[in-house]
Order: structure tokens, then C-alpha cells, then sequence
């Protein structure tokens, strides 16, 4: 028993110890020449460099609304439509410029509401459990 457990952690501590002499010797590394590192230029306001004063009672550029900022970074901004766009759109029967806003108006009535449509938007709320089906014929 004393011989296994002496032969067991020997093989233990040879296997740990094989891993320290992957490199060669320990003084033969690999290091960087340190005579080989040059210092940086530092760092220098180029001589054309200008800021332009503020103009008096412009905008701060931290009092714009963020998300304005944000659809000009990405589109650019409105821009004018060209006069092929303009022309194919009142080809095709554009609508109005500002149709989003009057749909999204809530006494725009933009659907025509059959009776079905009125009595699915009038029914009660509830589970399903009073309701009925009929089979029309």
C-alpha cells in the first residue's frame, strides 16, 4: 500500500513537472530586444489647425434632440425628391405630403367599416364563453 501511493503521487509529480521544461532552458527565452524600442514623436496641434468661434445665438450641438441627430446620421435628412421621382409618383397617384399625419389623426376615418367589422369591434370583452356560432344555409 505504502509503495503504491509513493509510486502513484511520483508519477503525479513527474507529469506536473513536464510541463515546466516544454520551453528548453529557462534562460533561453525568447524576450524582446529592448535596444530595438524607439521612443514616440509627441503628440502636436497641427499648424493649420483653426477652431471657429460660435455664432452668436446659434444652438448649442448639445441642445439638439438626440434622436433628430441620430435619423440625420443615418438619411441625411430630407431632400428634395428629383423631378423623375416627382413625375412617377404623380403617375402612380401619389398622396398628399403629409398623409401620415392625417391618417394618424384620430377623427380620420380612413377604413370603411362594414357590419361585420362594427359588430366584431363592438362586442363584449370577455373568455369566448357566451359566445355562439351560426352555420349560414
Amino acid at each position: 500500500m505504502r509503495k503504491s501511493a509513493t509510486m502513484c503521487l511520483l508519477a503525479v509529480s513527474a507529469g506536473l513537472l513536464s510541463a515546466c521544461g516544454a520551453g528548453g532552458s529557462m534562460f533561453n527565452r525568447a524576450r524582446p530586444d529592448e535596444f530595438a524600442v524607439t521612443r514616440q514623436a509627441p503628440l502636436m496641434v497641427p499648424p493649420d489647425f483653426a477652431l471657429t468661434p460660435p455664432n452668436p445665438g446659434a444652438p448649442r450641438p448639445q441642445d439638439v434632440d438626440s434622436s433628430k441627430q441620430a435619423l440625420d446620421a443615418l438619411f441625411g435628412g430630407p431632400a428634395p425628391r428629383s423631378a423623375v421621382e416627382t413625375d412617377a409618383l404623380g403617375k402612380a397617384g401619389a398622396s398628399a405630403t403629409g398623409i401620415r399625419s392625417t391618417v394618424g389623426d384620430p377623427a380620420t376615418k380612413t377604413v370603411a367599416k362594414g357590419g361585420a367589422v362594427k359588430d366584431i369591434l363592438a362586442a363584449p370583452q370577455g373568455d369566448g364563453a357566451e359566445a355562439q356560432a351560426s352555420v349560414p344555409g
